[in-house]
């Protein structure tokens, strides 16, 4: 594959798609990556068994976009927060997920994911999680790029943003707790999933217990079996928990080694974020349908600007159902069909790929089925082999703001972290 001169591409004004297919250059400086994984002492050797157990965590380069993609992504974020916030979209949502999810105690939840795929019109919505992780990670991952050319010297300036990204996450957690308790200090804090220690992404647990020590708090990574609920607490041990960064993929809590949170949670006795009620508003892939239907939106009084804006960025999506079905098998290649509860891509299916026996599954289960959107690609160098892999942007938000975007490069069907020369990747906006 015949590829452009990166010194001849930024001589000119050159989109950030031709900068995606023509300049395969490597940013990424190992030893600086080791040095930002490592930045605590506690972390010492972090970086050497992440290069063992995942080697592809971390793509090798950037990925870059336009200030018109990236004001897109940084709109369409704030008109679904307007949406959400609807009471007919809440009466929606809230009505056929769990009774849990109606409890709300205040927080936002920390760490929403938005992930888009890129396309010739410009960003589309493939789906929203409420636990999207990564973003500690990713941090460290700017921090470690160097500009492939002079020319780039001022893309590549992260150090200052992501120290200020470190204290934004802090004042998030922050922001959660005194939604909830008010001014009371900050009790200790649990970073809580089942097995922690065996999670893909487990060095992030190890990364936030460090910062949020160096910013006063009392952190502790939790196996969420090892929690219990007694004399109206939540304990870990003999340590009473306060505030929970709920990473579970149990997002309503039903399973019953997850009772002791359940408990602490409904009785209002925990912070919990993300928590049971954000997962039913925002990351149920039926929003998805409210959110692609204009006369919908227009009947809850959505602005004609908000509704103009997800008609271009949120694609059709319809509920699987057993009147669609024949229509929907006829027109299977321009749809994606993904299970209502999904997350990172598990039973996540495109319709060019799918069997009778696949599809059979489908039908029985609870699914939505999306209008197919191809991803873009990013040309990358790997071990001297040049290829192009496909990548998706995730843009973590708060409470309807976007703190950091990020990437993820791949091939497959969906987002894998198995990919030579994939993974996370930083974005850069040229």
């Amino acid at each position: 594959m015949a590829t452009a001169d990166p010194f001849e591409l930024l001589a000119s004004t050159v989109s950030a798609e031709a900068l995606n297919a023509g300049c395969a250059c490597r940013t990424l400086d190992p030893e600086r990556l080791r040095q930002q994984l490592e930045r605590d002492p506690a972390l010492a050797g972090l970086a050497q068994t992440l290069r063992e157990t995942r080697p592809h965590l971390f793509a090798s380069t950037a990925v870059f976009i336009s200030p018109a993609v990236a004001a897109t992504l940084t709109a369409a974020v704030a008109a679904i927060e307007r949406v959400v916030a609807l009471p007919a979209y809440t009466a929606q949502a809230l009505a056929r997920a769990p009774a849990i999810a109606a409890q709300d105690f205040g927080p936002k939840s920390v760490f929403m994911g938005y992930d888009f795929h890129l396309g010739p019109q410009g960003p589309r919505l493939i789906e929203i999680n409420t636990n999207a992780g990564g973003a500690l990670l990713n941090v460290a991952l700017a921090r470690a790029q160097l500009a492939c050319c002079a020319e780039m010297d001022a893309a590549f300036s992260f150090e200052r943003r992501s120290d200020q990204l470190e204290q934004c996450f802090i004042d998030m957690f922050a922001a959660e707790w005194r939604t909830q308790r008010g001014q009371q200090p900050i009790g200790t804090l649990a970073i809580v999933d089942d097995n922690p220690q065996s999670q893909y992404l487990a060095a992030e647990f190890e990364l936030f217990q460090q910062l949020a020590t160096r910013h006063g708090m009392d952190a502790h990574v939790v196996d969420a079996q090892a929690l219990q609920w007694h004399d109206g607490r939540l304990w870990h041990q003999d340590v009473a928990i306060d505030l929970v960064y709920n990473r579970l993929t149990d997002f309503y809590l039903v399973e019953e080694r997850h009772a002791a949170l359940r408990a602490a949670f409904a009785a209002g006795a925990v912070v919990l974020t993300p928590h049971p009620r954000a997962h039913a508003l925002h990351a149920d892939k039926r929003n998805l349908i409210a959110l692609s239907d204009d006369a919908l939106l227009g009947r809850w009084g959505v602005s004609a600007v908000d509704r103009a804006l997800l008609g271009a960025v949120v694609p059709e999506t319809r509920m699987v159902t057993a009147e669609a079905a024949e229509a929907l098998w006829t027109s299977r290649k321009q749809w994606f069909f993904k299970p209502v509860g999904g997350y990172g891509g598990k039973a996540a299916y495109r319709g060019d790929k799918l069997t009778r026996r696949v599809w059979s599954e489908i039908l029985a289960g609870d699914f939505v089925a999306q209008a197919l959107v191809p991803p873009s690609e990013r040309l990358i160098d790997f071990d001297g082999i040049q290829s192009d892999l496909k990548f998706d942007l995730r843009a973590y938000s708060y409470h309807g703001q976007i703190q950091l975007l990020a990437a993820r490069m791949y091939s497959g069907q969906t987002t894998n972290f198995r990919t030579p020369g994939g993974g996370f990747a930083p974005v850069l906006v040229v």
